[in-house]
């Protein structure tokens, strides 16, 4: 049995504990049948943010289809849950009637979804089911945008975006000290401060950053290097990334005749065509002196902003010579792909962790809010579960390695971020063995760990925060072997 099981099962039986003490409350059982349905569905992963931070084509360029937002009437922001699904289907839940299914409109770009009828303020959620392997172990949502805190110091958007989804990715331009505000005042619980580890950073147009120039991607990277850095921060989230959602949209939606549109602009000399990338009207209203008219332009600038007809341009001239590597580059560069790793390593990998953490915030915000006989017991039951739950010291312990918080030398912290899972959770991968290594070489490799970590553990010359980290490590190590002796993989 592996450890995320024990630790499922600890939940599970805490919310049947809780049940059977709130059976004559409707609405609390309401709830927790709900947390124990949470268990068994896919992972839900949020994407949040404040206005115009790009969170329906991040969305979009996860998802590689164009199907975000779903639009209301007079701007009017809800909820949108994007599931899997055998075919395209829309549902609308809203404050007074029942749920309403919805006509949608697949097209070759994307789709839409028809609420002609609906009054501003009306729906409260709409759940899109869109067949898409993309979907398959997880469901996105897309959130209204993030305000800044009321007089009370709440943000009612992310509160109910920590209630519903068991991981985030927050959109922030810059990482602005308003964002850093709003997700600190969130952490006001025992649960989300004992546990900060279901949250990304992402730095969501990066390519706008330092005003758009050709090497926007790499200084928003830097930039996010040196946010991970930063202890205020990491106490927040996992990791910070930078993706520019636009770019790495195009680069996976990128057509043949868009190509051919950017080769002929990529033939004009550079210093001519610079002239016309000065801004978007001058490129939209110019003549440069290529065979793209205004349509195509529009197309391309909508496409790609004009950063990215810059660098797409660039990179064509520079051996991109068709729309397979264009599109390859584009994607890399965005950002996309390593936002994509993190996600699959910190959270879908993580899933039953982060699914049984859900629960237990569930559960604890029910024994909070409507003590009686009994929901003290449970509620000391659920703290310690959240103290000694190595899954979470796990995570905790991943992203500050993702610092220079321990102070360990490359070599170490490699070597603690397998152990720990940062390179997979499966033991071989754990322990840097292909998939088909033999038990006995697993068990030597695990048994030699556990000796290494366990010195620097006990080691009174090393930093206690160093001795902490390597009795995590130790702990890891332990579990593999418990796992190796039950005759687990």
């Amino acid at each position: 049995m592996t450890a995320e099981a024990t630790l499922v099962e600890a939940v599970w039986g805490l919310l049947h504990r809780a049940l059977q003490l709130y059976r004559d409350d409707p609405r609390a059982t309401g709830r927790l049948r709900g947390e124990l349905a949470r268990l068994e569905q896919p992972l839900r992963v949020a994407i949040a943010g404040p206005w115009r931070s790009g969170r329906s084509t991040l969305l979009n360029a996860i998802m590689g289809e164009e199907v975000a937002p779903v639009e209301g009437a007079d701007g009017d922001t809800f909820f949108t849950w994007y599931e899997d699904g055998e075919r395209p289907h829309a549902t609308a839940y809203s404050t007074g009637h029942p749920p309403q299914d919805l006509t949608v409109v697949k097209s070759a770009t994307g789709m839409r979804v028809d609420l002609v009828g609906w009054r501003a303020g009306e729906l409260r959620d709409i759940v899109v089911r869109w067949p898409t392997r993309a979907l398959r172990q997880l469901t996105l949502i897309d959130t209204p945008p993030v305000t800044g805190p009321d007089e009370h110091g709440r943000a009612a958007v992310l509160d109910r975006v920590l209630r519903d989804a068991d991981a985030v990715l927050y959109l922030t331009r810059d990482g602005r000290a308003s964002d850093l505000r709003v997700l600190t005042a969130a952490r006001d619980s025992a649960t989300g401060q004992a546990a900060p580890v279901n949250m990304m950073l992402v730095l969501s147009r990066a390519d706008e950053v330092g005003g758009g120039r050709v090497d926007a991607l790499l200084t928003a990277r830097q930039l996010a290097r040196r946010m991970h850095r930063d202890p205020a921060v990491g106490a927040l989230s996992l990791n910070v990334l930078a993706c520019s959602g636009l770019v790495g949209l195009a680069g996976r939606l990128l057509t043949g005749s868009e190509f051919a549109a950017l080769a002929e602009l990529a033939r004009v000399p550079r210093a001519e065509l610079e002239a016309y990338l000065l801004s978007a009207e001058r490129f939209l209203r110019g003549e440069p002196p290529a065979r793209v008219d205004a349509a195509q332009r529009a197309a391309l600038l909508d496409r790609l902003g004009l950063f990215g007809v810059r660098l797409a341009t660039t990179l064509v001239r520079t051996g991109c010579d068709s729309r397979t590597k264009l599109s390859a580059e584009l994607i890399r560069r965005s950002g996309l792909t390593e936002l994509r790793e993190s996600v699959s390593r910190l959270f879908i990998d993580r899933q039953e962790t982060l699914k049984a953490r859900s629960a237990l915030v569930g559960l604890e915000e029910v024994l909070r809010a409507e003590p009686g006989p009994g929901s003290a017991e449970l509620l000391g039951s659920t703290e310690r579960i959240l103290a000694g739950a190595h899954e979470f010291q796990e995570l905790r312990l991943l992203a500050t390695l993702r610092g220079a918080g321990l102070g360990f030398d490359a070599e170490l912290a490699a070597e603690a971020r397998r152990l720990v899972g940062g390179d997979g959770v499966g033991l071989a991968a754990r322990l840097g063995f292909e998939h088909d290594a033999p038990a006995h070489e697993l068990w030597q490799a695990a048994a030699e760990a556990r000796w290494r970590w366990r010195d620097r553990a006990d080691d009174p010359l090393l930093r206690l925060p160093q001795r902490r980290g390597a009795q995590v490590v130790v702990r890891s190590c332990e579990g593999m072997l418990a796992t190796l002796a039950a005759g687990g993989r």
